[in-house]
């Protein structure tokens, strides 16, 4: 891969996108979604041969689960698209304004940030948030998936370019804000992490030892998103049934992403009741590992249920399968700072009808999203109305939880003046 190829013309594709208006932008990406459609037949035989090989290395069907396509997960793709054409461009929002002393004009206005990269592992839905978030924002990028996506990727990429493509002809479209990494080496990595000049930002989604690898070797800047190792906690007043459905949801729906819970903590108080209804949901299903407490109750609760003590390292564990931690705890505070010390600051959530104990969670768990009576699973950028994302940020410097148009943008001061001197 040629960085300085790429990026140059990436370079010149963001400069003129950064001119288009939202009305440009969004027939471009009106036309993406006629290609997206048109192209569908091909997206998902590119998918197939996939998720084949990644069935024949032995991924679980968990991990394939984030690998795979349909065509309801294509609707849903054009749907997210369509979500953010609808957004109001924010290129060029004044954010502030105010006249100096001096009688100079100054004002704070919103711009992209030029060339950005993201860096990712299977789920080939990525490539198309992450594009059409760029675009309406008004940014090139450059995409660097997983070699198990590949195929699924190149098909995606190649419809996007043809819509681009039909809009450019009118003087719209602009094909070169848009670029895929061949995924021949794992170097290329290394070259995207280390284009300063060329590479405006780098956002790194996937597993803990991706995002690490991409925190500790990049040396253009990086907005860090964490692994999620997320947990529910089930206070004494919480109302047991929401807690089983909520635990069932945040654990099951697909055990293979981010928002995805991996432990359970039940106030000891509740144990004796929650736990028999959680084994008897979890049967069959969900392998519970348990400290000592929580597996004295559960070891006679289901026989169909698969328990097994569990081992330190269990607790601070993202799984990405059908395996769940569980621990009894003292009371919210002990919940609050197991949590605190447990987790990837993704996302937290409480069963509770107490409000006083609501509000104490939120407060105090350090987390980018913090629920109450709700599931985890909630944490998507089309859930919270932005269309798409670009991940789930974890750090707590520029973004925080998930991440919209304007993560992909920064913003520069105009000032206006008539002859003044300092």
């Amino acid at each position: 891969m040629n960085i300085n190829e790429i990026s140059d013309k990436l370079r010149a594709g963001s400069e003129i996108l950064a001119l288009q208006t939202a009305a440009q932008k969004n027939i471009a990406l009106s036309a993406v979604i006629s290609s997206i459609d048109k192209n569908r037949a091909a997206i998902l035989a590119a998918n197939a041969e996939d998720v084949a090989l990644a069935r024949s290395k032995g991924t679980s069907e968990a991990l394939v689960d984030r690998l795979s396509l349909n065509d309801k997960r294509i609707d849903g793709l054009i749907d997210s698209i369509k979500i953010i054409i609808s957004q109001t461009d924010p290129i060029g929002e004044e954010i502030t304004g105010w006249k100096t002393p001096a009688g100079m004009t100054i004002r704070q206005v919103r711009v992209p940030l030029g060339v950005v990269a993201i860096i990712y592992e299977s789920r080939p839905n990525v490539t198309v948030d992450a594009f059409a978030l760029a675009y309406k924002s008004g940014n090139s990028i450059l995409l660097r998936g997983s070699s198990s996506a590949l195929k699924s990727n190149k098909a995606i990429v190649a419809a996007i370019k043809e819509g681009l493509a039909s809009s450019e002809a009118q003087g719209l479209g602009v094909v070169d804000s848009i670029e895929l990494a061949p995924c021949e080496s794992h170097s290329e990595v290394e070259e995207i992490l280390g284009a300063v000049g060329k590479i405006d930002m780098a956002l790194p989604r996937g597993s803990a030892k991706l995002i690490n690898m991409v925190v500790e070797k990049a040396k253009v800047p990086v907005i860090e998103t964490g692994a999620g190792i997320c947990h529910l906690y089930v206070d004494e007043t919480g109302n047991l049934e929401m807690a089983e459905n909520i635990a069932w949801n945040a654990k099951t729906q697909r055990p293979g992403v981010c928002n995805a819970i991996e432990c359970i903590l039940v106030h000891e108080k509740v144990a004796q009741e929650f736990l028999p209804r959680l084994a008897k949901r979890f049967a069959g299903t969900v392998e519970v590992r348990a400290d000592e407490k929580a597996y004295k109750i559960l070891e006679s609760a289901s026989k169909d249920l698969k328990l097994v003590h569990a081992e330190e390292s269990d607790f601070g564990f993202e799984f990405l399968d059908l395996i769940c931690a569980v621990k009894v705890v003292r009371d919210v505070n002990e919940a609050i700072s197991y949590i605190n010390t447990h987790n990837t600051k993704h996302s937290e959530s409480i069963i509770t009808e107490t409000r006083a104990t609501a509000r104490l969670f939120q407060a105090k768990v350090d987390a980018a999203c913090v629920y109450v009576n709700c599931s985890t699973r909630f944490t998507d950028g089309g859930e919270f109305g932005f269309g798409a994302e670009l991940g789930i940020s974890t750090q707590k410097l520029h973004a925080r939880g998930p991440m919209g148009i304007k993560v992909l943008t920064t913003t520069k001061y105009l000032i206006d003046g008539d002859g003044q001197v300092r």
